[in-house]
């Protein structure tokens, strides 16, 4: 017979251990290194020094200034000529799902795309507890290729990123700081289409809130608050009303929380700005004058670049065996792609309004991690005109201010957190060194270095 007090015991002394993976709180450490650049105002110092102290960046300086201040026994890190960065965010992620491109024979026998598919196994293929543990593979991958902050914008069922950010930051499992959007709010019926009518209630619960009025809006966004949600993350086709869509927003802005609007026509996006959503993810079909209201009320245009420069080829080549058609057809797609981009990158900049850049990453890309999956933005955004100093903005000082952890994250300056990447190259001059991120550290806790020990 199994002893009755032996559960309550075993729990006791797993409270007691604590996490397996949980380290203490870092003492100091001096970062050396032969540039610092300061993304905001494109500035180098060089040699240049960093003061790590409990998890925080203590000093920033010249190296003899920043070493005399160093306590004694503090390690040292030599990362000879390499350029120190500040760790490197993503607006726009989905971290608990992979989607692999289907076969040509399937994808033209289904009427919701390519990525839909993908998703409905996602929800119906795996449990919740497998999917969370997915998340944290891939959120582990991201963070070594540099990503230190992500936000996660939805495909994460009930609550897995909710959880898995709370594993992160228990130290139970090693990732990037995690924001949490739990489920997206959508209109009925606004985002799966040709589901099984009496399977499709219980699928799209899973993954969705259903928005039918505008005091279910509220409900919506109370029970994302419920679940520890960081973000409100609203799907828009033009299918809520302006009612619903500003209930939305209030409510989220009464539960101090932002909302993040997936948008891409002219008239979603007005009604997302009408009722003053903090970020237009996507916003392919914004309009200057659109640009204009934006920039007036703050409110941040978020780029999701990764499909900008010939993705959608990429990913069907390294995954499945394409007919000369369908090659062609992804060519002539990726083509309208890189001109929509360019003209989008142009206006905006022009236009002044705050801008941020997400890759959207959720695929599975042969031959990749999900962390250099994602940093194909990188180039991506470059192709499309965008000058170097102007993303790395866009996922450094730009990305923290969005996230209102501008006191945070997103420069090396004394008070922030310790989160620091360096390349071994410039990425002024060549953005792609992003996409080769040699050295990271978050919390000061080093968690890749692959530059040559000194």
């Amino acid at each position: 017979m199994r002893n009755p007090l032996w559960q309550p015991a075993a729990c006791v002394l797993l409270l007691l251990a604590g996490p397996a993976s949980a380290q203490s709180p870092p003492g100091a450490t001096l970062v050396l290194a032969g540039r610092l650049l300061d993304p905001r105002t494109g500035s180098v110092r060089s040699p240049a020094a960093v003061l790590v102290q409990d998890g925080k960046l203590k000093e920033v300086g010249p190296p003899e200034k920043v070493k005399a201040s160093a306590p004694a026994g503090a390690s040292v890190i030599d990362l000879g000529s390499a350029t120190l960065l500040p760790g490197l965010i993503d607006s726009h992620t989905h971290l608990l799902i992979d989607v692999t491109v289907p076969t040509e024979s399937e994808s033209s026998r289904r009427f919701n795309g390519d990525f839909v598919p993908g998703l409905l196994l996602a929800i119906a293929g795996m449990s919740p507890s497998t999917r969370v543990l997915l998340g944290a593979q891939l959120a582990r991958e991201d963070l070594q290729a540099g990503f230190t902050t992500v936000r996660n914008l939805g495909h994460s069922g009930i609550d897995g990123d909710t959880a898995l950010r709370d594993a992160i930051n228990a130290g139970r499992v090693p990732g990037p700081r995690l924001l949490a959007s739990g489920r997206k709010l959508t209109s009925v019926g606004g985002y799966f289409q040709s589901l099984n009518p009496a399977l499709a209630p219980a699928i799209i619960q899973q993954e969705f809130l259903e928005v039918r009025s505008p005091e279910g809006a509220r409900v919506a966004v109370q029970e994302d608050a419920f679940i520890g949600a960081d973000w409100i993350k609203v799907a828009v086709e033009d299918d809520l009303t302006p009612a619903e869509m500003a209930a939305i927003v209030d409510e989220a802005h009464h539960q101090h929380l932002k909302v993040a609007v997936h948008v891409f026509p002219p008239s979603s996006i007005q009604m997302a700005i009408d009722a003053g959503a903090d970020s237009i993810e996507h916003g392919n079909g914004v309009t200057d004058a659109q640009l204009k209201q934006m920039r007036t009320k703050g409110m941040f245009f978020d780029f999701t670049p990764t499909w900008y420069d010939g993705f959608a080829s990429k990913v069907h080549e390294a995954s499945i065996v394409m007919s000369p058609a369908l090659r062609s057809s992804l060519a002539a797609s990726d083509a309208q792609r890189r001109q929509k981009a360019t003209a989008l990158v142009s206006r905006v900049l022009k236009s002044g309004v705050k801008f941020t850049a997400g890759s959207d990453m959720c695929w599975f890309y042969p031959g990749k991690t999900r962390g250099q999956a994602t940093a194909t933005m990188f180039s991506s955004l470059r192709a499309a005109g965008m000058p170097a100093l102007d993303i790395l903005r866009a996922v450094t000082s730009n990305a923290a201010e969005l996230l209102g952890w501008q006191d945070k994250v997103g420069a090396v300056e004394p008070g922030r957190f310790a989160d620091l990447v360096a390349v071994a190259g410039d990425p002024v001059a060549d953005i792609t060194e992003l996409e080769r991120v040699r050295f990271v550290m978050k919390d000061g806790q080093v968690v890749k270095n692959d530059l040559p020990s000194r």
